[in-house]
C-alpha cells in the first residue's frame, strides 16, 4: 500500500528524505524488494561465519546441533580448498570442492533464514572488525534503496522531484550569497581583531618600559639593602667574635678537664693492663695444663682403643665359637629330647603291659579259684548221696 502525503509535503520529497519509510506498491517490486533483503541478510551472515567458526564452542549452544555441524562442513571444505589451492591439482577436483563449498554455504544461509531470532541474536553477540565486506553490504543497502525509490517514483512523482531538485539548486544559490557576505563581514572581524591586536602589543611594549624602569628602581633598593646589610654584617661579626671568645675559654677549660681525665684514665689503663697480663698468664697456664692433661688423656683413650679393638676380635671369636656351641647343644638337647622321648614311651609301654600282665593273672586266678570251687561242690554233693542209700 502506498504511504499517505503529509500535509504540506509532496510525496516525492518524503521519499527522498526517508526512502525506507515506503514500501512497494506492486506485487513485483516487493518481490524485488524481498530479494534484495535477503540478499543483505546473506551477506551480514556471510560476513558473521567465519567469526562463528573461530568460536564454534562458544556459540555451539545458542546454534543447536544441526546449524553447529553444517558449520564443521563448511569449516573442513574451506580448508580442503585452501590445501588445494596450496598444492598443484586437478582443476576438476577444485571446481567439485569449490560446488560443494557454495551447496554447504546455501544450505546454513537457509537455516539461518528459517530462525531470523538467531540470526538477529548473533548479529548483537558476535563481534566482527570492520572490512571490506562491510563497504560492500553498506553500498548494497544503498542500492536498495535506491532501487526502493526507482520503484516508487511515478512520473509525476519524478517531475515534482526534479522541480523540488530546482528548488533546492536556487536555495543552494541563495544560501552562497549568504555565505559570501558572512565571509565578508568575518573578514571585517577580522581586521578589527588584528587592530585591537596591535594596540595590546602598544600596551604590552609600555608595559616592558614601565617593567625596566621598575628593575632599575630595584636595583637602587638593592644597593641600599646591601649597606644596610654591611652594617648589620659588621654588627653581627663583632658579635660572633664575642661569641668566638668565650667559646675558646670553654675550650681552654674543658681541655684542662680533659687532660685530667686523661691522666685518670692512663692509671686505670694501667692497672687494667696489669690485670690483663695476669689473666693471660692464667689463661696460659691453663691452656698448657689443658693440653697436657688432653695429651695423657688422648694417649690413654688410644691405649684403650687398641685394647678395645683386641678385645672386640677376641669377643667375634668366641661369639663364633658360642654360635657352633650353641649349634652343637641344640643337637644335643634334641637328642636328649628324643632319647627322653622314646625312654618315656618304653616306660608307659612296659606299664601298660604290666597292667595287662596283672589284669591276666588276676583273671587267672579268679577262673583258677572258680574252677576249684565248682570242683569241690561236686565232690561234696556225691559224698552226700551215698550216705543216703547206705
Amino acid at each position: 500500500m502506498a504511504t499517505p502525503r503529509k500535509a504540506g509535503i509532496p510525496l516525492g520529497v518524503m521519499k527522498v528524505l526517508d526512502p525506507r519509510q515506503l514500501k512497494p506498491d506492486s506485487t513485483e517490486a516487493e518481490r524485488i524488494m524481498t530479494v534484495l533483503d535477503e540478499t543483505i541478510v546473506k551477506l551480514e551472515i556471510t560476513r558473521l561465519i567465519p567469526r562463528i567458526t573461530g568460536s564454534l564452542d562458544r556459540y555451539a549452544g545458542m546454534l543447536g546441533p544441526e546449524i553447529t555441524s553444517s558449520l564443521l562442513e563448511l569449516q573442513k571444505l574451506s580448508m580442503e580448498i585452501q590445501q588445494l589451492h596450496t598444492s598443484p591439482g586437478d582443476a576438476k577436483t577444485i571446481r567439485a570442492a569449490e560446488k560443494r563449498l557454495k551447496s554447504s554455504l546455501r544450505n546454513i544461509l537457509r537455516l539461518f533464514l528459517v530462525n531470523p531470532l538467531l540470526y538477529h541474536g548473533l548479529k548483537f553477540e558476535v563481534r566482527v572488525r570492520e572490512s571490506a565486506a562491510d563497504a560492500f553490504i553498506k553500498a548494497f543497502m544503498e542500492f536498495r534503496d535506491s532501487m526502493l525509490e526507482r520503484l516508487l517514483t511515478a512520473p509525476d512523482e519524478e517531475r515534482e522531484m526534479i522541480q523540488f531538485m530546482k528548488d533546492i539548486s536556487l536555495q543552494v544559490e541563495k544560501n552562497t550569497e549568504v555565505i559570501s557576505a558572512l565571509q565578508a563581514q568575518l573578514e571585517g572581524l577580522i581586521q578589527a581583531r588584528d587592530e585591537e591586536v596591535s594596540k595590546k602589543d602598544k600596551e604590552i611594549e609600555n608595559l616592558k618600559t614601565t617593567m625596566e624602569d621598575l628593575a632599575k628602581n630595584c636595583r637602587t633598593e638593592i644597593r641600599l639593602l646591601m649597606k644596610e646589610g654591611g652594617k648589620q654584617k659588621k654588627g653581627d661579626e663583632e658579635a660572633s667574635q664575642e661569641r668566638c671568645a668565650r667559646l675558646k675559654e670553654d675550650i681552654q677549660h674543658l681541655g684542662t678537664q680533659f687532660s685530667a681525665l686523661v691522666l685518670e684514665h692512663r692509671a686505670s689503663e694501667l692497672v687494667l693492663r696489669k690485670e690483663k697480663c695476669k689473666t693471660e698468664r692464667e689463661i696460659q697456664e691453663w691452656v698448657q695444663k689443658y693440653d697436657t692433661d688432653m695429651t695423657e688423656k688422648q694417649t690413654t683413650y688410644d691405649e684403650l682403643q687398641i685394647a678395645y679393638n683386641e678385645e672386640k676380635e677376641q669377643l667375634a671369636v668366641l661369639m663364633e665359637k658360642h654360635a657352633l656351641l650353641i649349634q652343637e647343644y641344640t643337637l644335643i638337647e634334641e637328642e636328649h629330647r628324643i632319647l627322653q622321648e622314646k625312654a618315656e614311651e618304653a616306660a608307659r609301654e612296659e606299664a601298660r603291659r604290666n597292667q595287662a600282665a596283672t589284669c591276666i593273672q588276676a583273671y587267672w586266678k579268679g577262673y583258677f579259684v572258680r574252677c576249684k570251687y565248682k570242683s569241690l561242690r561236686k565232690k561234696g554233693k556225691g559224698k552226700g548221696k551215698g550216705k543216703g542209700k547206705k
